[in-house]
C-alpha cells in the first residue's frame, strides 16, 4: 500500500473515509508509486473558522519578537532533519543541490525572517510606519500610519517544483505577522510538504491553529473566504485567472496575490566580448538556470538576448558547457547533475511548448523534440534569427529550455526584454556602468528583481534564479503583479495599513510610542530606572547652557573641523543659511549629552547610536541651548536581560526654537 497523504486539519491528522478519488503519484525517476492524494471530504470551511477563531487567538498572545524567536527554534529544529527530507526529495527528480535550494534554503528564510523581525520590528503587536503627522498648529491633533494584522486566515497555494522553499516562504511571514496559515502544496509533490509540516507540529513551538495542511483538491476553498482574508499563489497564469475571476476576489474584498508564468531574460552587454569574464559568467549563469530542478523555476532564464555578432559564440559555449557539466539520470545516481522533470506528465507539457517554438522558426542548437515514455527531459537551446517572433516572448518551456536571440543596439535589447510582458528577474551581464545603467532603468518596469553581473560580483552574487528573504520576489504583468519576500516588507502584505488620527495622549496609548504632547513624568531622572521600571513618557529636561566663541574656538580645534562657519566671521556671514560664527552642531550634540546624563551607575548600561539628526537653527555665540529628553520607545528583549530604549531629544535655544532633534539609543538593564 502506498502512503496516503493525510491533510492536517484542526489540529488534527486527517484522511478521506473513501479515497477512490485519491490521485497517484509517481516517483519522477523510476516511476514507482510513491502516494496516493485526495482531499474528498474535508471540511474547508470548518478550517476557514478554526483559524480565524483559534489561530487568530493563540498567534495574538505573542508578540512580534516572540514570534520571531519561535521562527528560529522551528528552523532550528528542521535543520535537525534535512537528510530524511532529503531521501524524499529524490523522489520529485531533485538532485542533491536542488533539495539544498529547495529544502535548506526553506529553513533559511525562517531564519532570515526571525532574525529580520527582531531587529526591524518593535516588540509589541502594533508597526507604527513612518512619523507621525502635525495636522494642527498647536499640535494637539495627530495623525498616524499603523499596521496590525488582518483578523483572517492566509491562504497559501503552492507550485509543485519547490515544496517546501515555496511554503515556508510565505508562511514565515504570515506567521510573524500574527495570521494563521492554511496550505495547499502542489499534488505532485505534496508528500514532501507534508514531511515538512509533520516535522513542523511535531516540534511542539507552534501554537494551536496557526498552521493547517490540504493534501488534495481544495477547489471550493475560496468559497469561504471574504474580506478578513488573503491567498497567496503561486502557479500557471491560467490557474491564477481562474481564481483571480472567484466572485469573493472581484467583489468580496479577498486579498489576491500570484506570482505566474515569466519569460526571464539575460543580456548580454556589447562590451562583454567572448574574451572577458562577464560573458563567461553569463554563460555559467546561462547553463545553471538552465538545468537546475531540471529547469522547472519560475525564475529560470528562458530568452537568452545578446549582441548580434555574439549569438554564435554563446550558442557554442551553452553547448560546451552543457555537454560537458551536465550528466542527466536518476539523482540518486553518483555524478548525476540533472533529474528528470517532476512527472511524465510535465514532459508531455514542456515537449508541446518546445514543438510550437520550433514551428514558429527556432532552430534547435541542442537537445530534441522527441516523444519519450518516461520523464527524463534533455536540455535544449534554440535560435531564433528573428528577435521580433512572438513565441519567443509568449511561449514558456516549464523545463531546461532556453532560447537565444541578437540584439542590434541597447535600445533593442531593453524593448525586447520588455516583450516578455513582466518578468520575475533579468540578469544584465556587463561591466560597463553606463550600459547597465541605461539597461537597469529601461527594463525595472517590467521586472521584479534585476541582477548587475560583472567580473566583481560574479563569485559571490546569488545568482540570477534564486530569490532571497531579504528582496522582493514577484513581478508585474505576465509575472502576476504581486510581491512576496523583500524582508519586512511581505510581514507587511499580511497586515491592514491604518491611518489613525487623534491627539498626542490617545495616539501614544494605541502605538507604544510617544509622541509630543502626550503626558510626561519628570519626577525621577529617567536614567535611574530599569527597563521594567521605566515608562513611555518618562522625561528629563535640562538647563541653558550658554555657548561662547571659545567653547566654539575649542572645539574646531580639538577636532580639526575648521569650517568656516565656525572660525571665520567674515565668510560665515556670507553664508545665507549662517549669521556669522556659529557653533558646530555636534558641539552641541555632545553638550545636550552632557546635559540629560547622570553620571552615576545605573541602569543604563551603553548609547548603541542615534538616529534622525536634524539642524534646524543656527546657535551663535553668547546663545544658550537646552535639552528635553523623553523615553519614547521601550523594546524588551526576549533573550537577554536588557533592552533598547528609543529616547526624543530636542534642544531649544533661550528662545524656546527648536536648534536640534534626534533619537538616542541606550541599552538599559532589565532589572536594578
Amino acid at each position: 500500500m502506498t502512503l496516503l497523504v493525510p491533510s492536517f486539519v484542526k489540529d488534527a491528522w486527517w484522511s478521506p473515509s473513501d479515497d477512490e478519488q485519491a490521485v497517484g503519484v509517481f516517483d519522477a525517476s523510476t516511476g514507482d508509486p510513491v502516494a496516493r492524494v485526495s482531499a474528498h471530504g474535508i471540511d474547508l470551511g470548518a478550517m476557514v473558522e478554526y483559524a480565524r477563531t483559534v489561530g487568530q487567538r493563540e498567534l495574538g498572545r505573542f508578540t512580534f519578537h516572540q514570534r520571531a524567536l519561535m521562527l528560529k527554534r522551528l528552523a532550528q529544529y528542521l535543520s535537525g532533519v534535512t537528510e530524511e527530507l532529503y531521501e524524499l526529495s529524490t523522489r520529485t527528480g531533485a538532485t542533491r543541490n536542488d533539495s539544498m535550494i529547495d529544502i535548506d534554503g526553506g529553513i533559511g528564510v525562517l531564519f532570515t525572517f526571525s532574525s529580520k523581525g527582531r531587529r526591524e520590528m518593535p516588540n509589541s503587536q502594533v508597526y507604527v510606519d513612518g512619523p507621525a503627522e502635525l495636522l494642527s498648529r498647536d499640535g494637539s491633533f495627530l495623525g498616524q500610519h499603523i499596521y496590525t494584522r488582518i483578523p483572517g486566515v492566509a491562504c497559501e497555494i503552492n507550485a509543485f517544483n519547490f515544496p517546501v522553499w515555496g511554503m515556508l516562504e510565505k508562511f514565515a511571514p504570515a506567521f510573524i505577522a500574527g495570521v494563521p496559515s492554511i496550505v495547499k502544496p502542489a499534488t505532485p509533490t505534496g508528500y514532501l510538504a507534508e514531511a515538512v509540516v509533520r516535522h513542523m507540529l511535531e516540534s511542539g513551538i507552534l501554537p494551536d491553529g496557526c498552521v493547517q495542511l490540504v493534501s488534495g483538491g481544495a477547489r471550493e476553498l475560496l468559497d469561504h473566504l471574504d474580506a478578513r482574508d488573503l491567498v497567496a499563489f503561486t502557479g500557471s497564469a491560467t490557474t491564477a485567472h481562474a481564481l483571480k475571476a472567484h466572485p469573493n476576489v472581484v467583489s468580496g474584498g479577498v486579498r489576491f496575490t500570484s506570482e505566474t508564468d515569466s519569460l526571464n531574460a539575460a543580456i548580454l552587454g556589447p562590451d562583454a566580448r567572448p574574451d572577458t569574464p562577464e560573458f563567461e559568467a553569463f554563460v555559467r549563469s546561462a547553463v545553471t538556470e538552465m538545468t537546475a530542478k531540471a529547469g522547472q523555476k519560475c525564475t529560470s532564464i528562458r530568452r537568452l538576448i545578446v549582441p548580434r555578432e555574439s549569438v554564435a559564440d554563446v550558442a557554442a559555449a551553452v553547448a560546451e558547457r552543457v555537454g560537458t557539466r551536465v550528466t542527466i539520470g536518476d539523482p540518486r545516481d553518483e555524478g548525476v547533475t540533472m533529474g528528470p522533470l517532476a512527472s511524465v506528465a510535465q514532459r508531455v507539457e514542456v515537449l508541446a511548448a518546445v514543438r510550437r517554438l520550433v514551428e514558429a522558426g527556432g532552430e534547435l542548437v541542442f537537445g530534441d523534440a522527441e516523444a519519450s515514455d518516461d520523464a527524463f527531459f534533455r536540455p535544449v537551446l534554440l535560435r531564433f534569427d528573428d528577435p521580433d517572433t512572438p513565441e519567443v516572448h509568449d511561449v514558456e518551456c516549464f523545463g531546461p529550455v532556453s532560447s537565444i536571440i541578437g540584439y542590434e543596439s541597447v535600445e533593442q535589447a531593453i524593448a525586447l526584454a520588455a516583450k516578455g510582458g513582466g518578468s520575475l528577474v533579468a540578469t544584465v551581464c556587463t561591466h560597463d556602468p553606463e550600459v547597465a545603467r541605461t539597461i537597469v532603468l529601461g527594463i525595472a518596469a517590467h521586472h521584479g528583481r534585476v541582477l548587475v553581473l560583472d567580473r566583481d560580483d560574479a563569485r559571490s552574487s546569488t545568482g540570477h534564479g534564486s530569490p532571497v528573504p531579504h528582496l522582493v520576489h514577484g513581478g508585474p504583468g505576465r509575472a502576476g503583479g504581486g510581491e512576496e519576500l523583500g524582508g519586512i516588507r511581505s510581514v507587511l502584505h499580511h497586515m491592514q495599513r491604518t491611518a489613525v488620527q487623534g491627539s498626542p495622549e490617545m495616539l501614544t496609548s494605541i502605538t507604544g510610542q510617544w509622541h509630543a504632547g502626550a503626558h510626561t513624568d519628570a519626577t525621577v531622572h529617567p536614567f535611574r530606572k530599569s527597563l521594567a521600571e521605566l515608562r513611555i513618557g518618562d522625561t528629563v529636561a535640562s538647563g541653558l547652557r550658554e555657548v561662547t566663541l571659545a567653547d566654539i574656538t575649542a572645539f574646531a580645534e580639538s577636532t580639526g573641523d575648521t569650517f568656516y562657519a565656525h572660525t571665520d566671521a567674515a565668510v560665515a556671514a556670507a553664508n545665507p543659511f549662517f549669521p556669522g560664527i556659529v557653533a558646530h552642531g555636534y558641539l552641541l550634540v555632545s553638550w545636550a549629552a552632557g546635559l540629560f546624563v547622570d553620571p552615576a551607575p545605573g541602569p543604563v548600561l551603553a548609547n548603541s547610536g542615534l538616529e534622525g539628526l536634524r539642524f534646524v537653527t543656527p546657535v551663535s555665540p553668547g546663545d544658550s541651548i537646552r535639552v528635553t529628553l523623553t523615553a519614547k520607545q521601550i523594546t524588551p528583549r526576549e533573550t537577554e536581560d536588557y533592552g533598547e530604549v528609543r529616547w526624543d531629544a530636542v534642544l531649544h535655544n533661550q528662545h524656546d526654537e527648536l536648534v536640534a532633534s534626534y533619537d538616542v539609543l541606550t541599552l538599559v538593564a532589565e532589572r536594578r
